[in-house]
């Protein structure tokens, strides 16, 4: 009896093997993800399709390790069946981390420079109401900061401006404990003692704003990569004279950043300024619509 042949396989034959299972499993694992995140987005009308797939795949994945399943598929069933999963999920994939007059270069030139342009304009013009808008607010750090600078411009100049304020997340989480305005010292390391005295008390190691001292900020859930609003429905009608959208756009694919950043054009009146994260460009084809002030990624939309 003739002894059967073997043939060793080739590297090349290998290497196409286990290629194709990679691209089996990688396949599998797209098409999972895409899954659970068409899930959040008709349970809870958020459009993920557009961020960055490497760090959203990331934050997935912790976030299935941290609920104890294996794998996307095994997720995707436990997602669906338990009620609170969603806005855990949401809370995963949405960065958080903020803090009171965070990279305080950018707060001085608001306070110093910007926020007296539009008190002078509004003077100029009879106006009595400044309206700004924090996209990405997280816990509502940046959005009182604002408010803070506001209210000290305008005892200062013995101003009557009133601010109509707007800051929007999608998550729902954090947009409560914005509400809440109770803060950890980390939150507030940034902000002078003079002002931490006169606009937070102290409860053990806590800090609760002193909202009252303050206008009044409406916080709601807006997703700008809705296909329907540009700007937060509670606005009304936009017109912002200042929009805050620090690190947001870093997490989006070049196409959505572009969607992006035409809602926040269409949002600034005239003569409004946009203030962006420290990684963050304006796209070329936007360029020729602001004027960039400083290295502080300040711009100024073009009348």
């Amino acid at each position: 009896m003739e002894k059967a042949s073997y043939s060793r396989p080739t590297t090349k034959k290998m290497e196409s093997f286990y290629g194709s299972i990679r691209f089996t499993l990688e396949s599998n694992m797209v098409k999972d993800m895409e899954a659970i995140l068409d899930h959040l987005s008709e349970y809870r009308s958020i459009d993920f399709s557009g961020y960055n797939s490497q760090p959203l795949e990331k934050l997935l994945n912790q976030r299935i390790e941290a609920s104890k399943n294996q794998n996307c598929s095994e997720y995707l069933d436990y997602l669906k069946n338990d009620p609170d999963e969603p806005d855990k999920l949401i809370s995963a994939l949405t960065i958080q981390f903020s803090g009171f007059f965070r990279n305080p270069l950018v707060f001085y030139s608001l306070a110093e420079k910007i926020l007296p342009r539009i008190l002078q304009q509004k003077k100029v013009e009879r106006e009595t109401i400044i309206r700004a808008w924090s996209a990405g607010c997280a816990h509502g750090e940046e959005i009182y900061s604002l408010s803070i600078l506001i209210k000290e411009l305008s005892e200062k100049e013995a101003s009557s401006i009133k601010p109509q304020l707007f800051a929007t997340d999608i998550n729902q989480t954090a947009l409560q404990n914005a509400k809440e305005a109770i803060y950890r010292f980390e939150s507030i390391q940034n902000v002078p003692y003079g002002l931490i005295r006169k606009y937070f008390s102290k409860e053990n190691k806590l800090f609760q704003l002193k909202n009252k001292t303050l206008s009044p900020v409406n916080f709601a859930f807006h997703d700008l990569l809705d296909k329907v609003t540009s700007a937060p429905p509670e606005s009304i009608f936009g017109n912002f004279d200042l929009i805050l959208c620090r690190n947001v756009l870093i997490y989006l694919q070049p196409k959505y950043q572009s969607i992006v950043f035409q809602k926040l054009y269409m949002s600034l009146a005239i003569d409004g300024y946009l203030v962006l994260g420290e990684a963050e460009l304006l796209p070329a084809r936007f360029e020729k619509y602001f004027t960039h002030l400083d290295d502080l990624h300040i711009y100024q939309k073009k009348g």
